[in-house]
């Protein structure tokens, strides 16, 4: 008998833009090698902002508009048309489109991904109205002390986490403090419930990378420091990167002919551009490039960079597992108490300091470039990263719909 899962998610391609697909993406991938079919609902690709039609993947897809882009009038529209998200017109298409799929395929179970939280009140409909187990994927918690920051919003995503953790098979945290903090604020329904599936890095993009010629660089090239996506302004604030880099570079440590920090795909151009004004000769804003390409810049970068701020100390940014498999010198900016910290601390790396010290950055990337220089930064084993990869992650997954399936059956 074929074992199928309904997979609702907005995030993938032909969505453009950020890694947030990535993670659904493997699981379709590699599922049927651990086999499970996947059945994947996602939305017409005009609710992207950015799409690239050549990226395409197979999946049904229901109607969905953006409320900001598709129903604003001078750049303002009802907040009632953003709840739970700007995408919530997608709920009363998708709905029908996934009882559609359920009668046609007869999947064992439904799995929905957040954010965006849409996708999860889809799941739960569903499983309401056909008893099918539900599995709700979180890539980042769906409430903090101060997220969303809109009240109202605020409760409907505590209402759709408590639906979750009284309804669903299982919540999926992607951190283990994500799932520490779940625990804690649902301690009676939780016993069991909750799963820690990690992300990770596609080894096979990885090879293709390898294997594409690398771009020359001059030999006397400076150093190159890479940050490869989305600099969010207050969960990833360079503000004190740049002073530090101000202070190192009027200390004569670092200048245009020995360093340049690149910053790839920021989606925050604008706001960066006002920030860095005066060190334009040592940072460089860069444009998205496609997956395999921006891969193989991580490959030839001398050294990575990864920003956390502490609000986000449980949460790991997905780019992480792709630095580790990408084996260059890598430094951290994020709290030591963190799990982005503690998941390099058990991969060997310690070349950590504050996000929001300018002190401790210049302190920990003037030794940074000093260790790089001299070959002796520390770098994951391979051992380790293996441990990473997303087939690894998709037999977890697999095993919990196993898991799930043998529980609901008679």
């Amino acid at each position: 008998m074929v074992k199928r899962v309904l997979m609702i998610a907005f995030h993938y391609p032909p969505m453009r833009g950020g890694s947030g697909f990535q993670r659904t993406l493997a699981f379709t991938q590699h599922l049927p090698r651990c086999g499970w079919e996947p059945l994947v609902l996602s939305v017409s690709p005009h609710a992207y902002q950015d799409a690239d039609a050549q990226a395409a993947a197979p999946a049904h897809r229901s109607f969905a508009l953006d409320a900001a882009r598709h129903l604003s009038v001078r750049g303002r529209y009802p907040g009632l048309l953003a709840q739970p998200d700007r995408w919530s017109s997608w709920w009363l298409s998708a709905v029908p489109a996934g009882l559609r799929l359920i009668r046609q395929h007869r999947p064992s179970a439904i799995w929905s991904s957040y954010p965006i939280a849409t996708a999860h009140l889809i799941g739960l409909t569903l499983h309401r109205l056909t008893g099918l187990p539900w599995i709700a994927d979180q890539r980042d918690p769906m409430i903090d002390h101060d997220y969303p920051p809109d009240p109202y919003r605020h409760r409907i995503h505590r209402w759709i986490e408590q639906q979750a953790m009284q309804r669903s098979a299982a919540v999926v945290c992607t951190t283990p403090g994500a799932v520490r903090d779940l625990g804690s604020r649902f301690a009676q329904p939780a016993a069991g419930r909750i799963a820690l599936i990690e992300n990770g890095y596609d080894e096979a993009s990885f090879i293709g990378a390898e294997l594409a010629a690398p771009p020359l660089r001059p030999a006397r090239a400076p150093f190159r420091l890479l940050h490869s996506g989305v600099i969010y302004p207050s969960e990833r604030d360079p503000r004190a990167l740049f002073a530090a880099l101000a202070g190192l570079r009027d200390a004569g440590v670092i200048h245009a002919a020995n360093f340049r920090l690149v910053l790839r795909a920021s989606g925050h151009d604008d706001y960066l551009r006002g920030l860095i004004c005066g060190l334009e000769d040592i940072i460089e804003l860069a444009p998205p490039l496609p997956y395999r390409e921006s891969l193989a810049e991580m490959l030839d970068a001398d050294a990575l960079l990864l920003l956390q701020a502490a609000n986000c100390n449980h949460q790991i940014p997905a780019k992480l597992y792709e630095y580790l498999r990408a084996r260059r010198p890598l430094l951290a900016l994020t709290h030591p108490d963190g799990d982005t910290a503690a998941a390099l601390r058990r991969a060997g790396i310690d070349t950590i300091a504050r996000l929001d010290s300018a002190n401790d950055i210049g302190a920990a990337l003037a030794h940074f470039l000093q260790l790089c220089r001299a070959q002796r930064a520390p770098i994951a084993a391979p051992v380790v990263v293996a441990r990473h990869s997303r087939a690894d992650r998709t037999r977890e997954l697999a095993a919990l719909l196993d898991r799930v399936q043998r529980k609901e059956s008679p």
